[in-house]
């Protein structure tokens, strides 16, 4: 009896989990192709929002590079968030250099808000245009068209969301190997289903709206006590079936500079995890059933091999095996196809490894950051 149960949750979690690879992510990493925008000859006017705290140094590497952005009507906002290691006097010597350079200068942060979201809503205030596009100051981009790229679904079709992908710097070592895998994977299901008219998230390092859509949904309201998620929880709350379009372009991303230990970077996937928390029922269930199903697989998969070995059933162990490798298979081609429309770059490494890794990924650092009572931005 228990092993009629295992197969048939072997069963039902597989079925599960090829709706999701064939149906959801299958869609978007097989048969999206890429949907240029006609921009018109008068290009409305975007302003860069760069929210920064003790980023010198970074700062002076990203602004000379926005300001190569070929693009005809821009400018730049960066706001000053509490720095203290010599980031005004750095902005200073920019904008001497750089007109269109902006910057507002945060000193405090009142005691029943958030910092980043607090800086972000002085900046937003004051921009001088009403397309905003958003990234980080250890950002930059991979072209000179990304303004244009991804700026045109809220300039030209009208949208309030535009969702791009920012991956991380390619380094030595299998950290970073393991951060860029699960950047794409984070792609592809926020990318997947905002195709599929259900929007759930999107990435602060590139991301596009107005600034009237901002102030309309009183900037952050509902959001100012949660320390993370001005850009997947902003998303979350406001995108709809109609409401957002997604850049699929290697030439509209963005590269981030990635964690270079582990403590690093787990103590940066907990605050992702930690908004996760605030995500509605349904955008929850929508993550939540693939790695759930995820999870059912792989431990039923395993169970039923380890009891078809002992007993020596090779019809079975060909049957769970043969199952393994072709999901396997259709995993690795997902990953392929999709790194090809987001960075133009068809190289998996070690996709087998980091599915399985995934599930410990999810499941112990998504608890912990989930659980958590507080996190910090900086």
């Amino acid at each position: 009896m228990f092993i009629q149960i295992l197969w048939i949750v072997f069963f039902v979690s597989l079925a599960i989990q090829l709706f999701y690879l064939l149906i959801l992510f299958g869609r978007f990493a097989f048969f999206y192709k890429k949907k240029t925008e006609m921009s018109s000859s008068e290009k409305e006017p975007v302003t860069v929002v760069i929210a920064a705290h003790n980023e010198r140094t970074n700062l002076k590497k990203i602004i000379p590079l926005l300001f190569q952005q070929d693009y005809p009507n821009f400018d730049i906002m960066v706001i000053n968030d509490r720095s203290y290691d010599g980031t005004k006097k750095v902005l200073e010597q920019l904008m001497a250099i750089y007109p269109r350079l902006r910057t507002v200068t945060v000193t405090y942060t009142p005691s029943h808000v958030t910092s980043k979201k607090y800086a972000l809503t002085l900046g937003i205030k004051v921009a001088k245009n009403d397309v905003l596009l958003l990234t980080d100051a250890d950002c930059r981009p991979k072209t000179d068209k990304w303004i244009e790229l991804m700026t045109a679904p809220v300039r030209v079709k009208g949208k309030d969301f535009a969702l791009g992908f920012s991956q991380y710097e390619s380094k030595n070592g299998f950290l970073n190997k393991w951060i860029q895998l699960e950047t794409i994977w984070t792609a592809i299901q926020y990318f997947s289903f905002a195709i599929w008219k259900s929007p759930f998230m999107g990435v602060g390092r590139n991301l596009c709206y107005r600034r009237s859509f901002f102030m309309s949904k009183k900037a952050f309201k509902g959001l100012w006590h949660i320390e993370c998620g001005d850009d997947d929880l902003f998303v979350n709350l406001h995108a709809d079936s109609s409401n957002v379009a997604v850049v699929v372009d290697p030439d509209s991303m963005t590269y981030s500079v990635p964690k270079s230990t582990w403590e690093e970077y787990f103590i940066q996937k907990k605050r992702h995890f930690h908004a996760g928390k605030y995500y509605s029922t349904s955008n929850k269930q929508k993550v939540g059933w693939y790695a759930f199903s995820h999870f059912l697989y792989w431990v039923t998969s395993l169970a039923l091999l380890i009891f078809s070995v002992f007993h020596q059933n090779w019809e079975q162990i060909l049957v769970i095996m043969g199952i393994m490798v072709v999901r396997s298979i259709l995993v690795t081609s997902i990953f392929r196809a999709s790194r090809k429309k987001l960075e133009g770059n068809i190289k998996v490494f070690w996709s087998l490894i980091f599915d399985v890794m995934y599930i410990g990924y999810f499941w112990i650092l998504g608890s912990l950051g989930y659980l958590s009572k507080k996190v910090k931005w900086k």
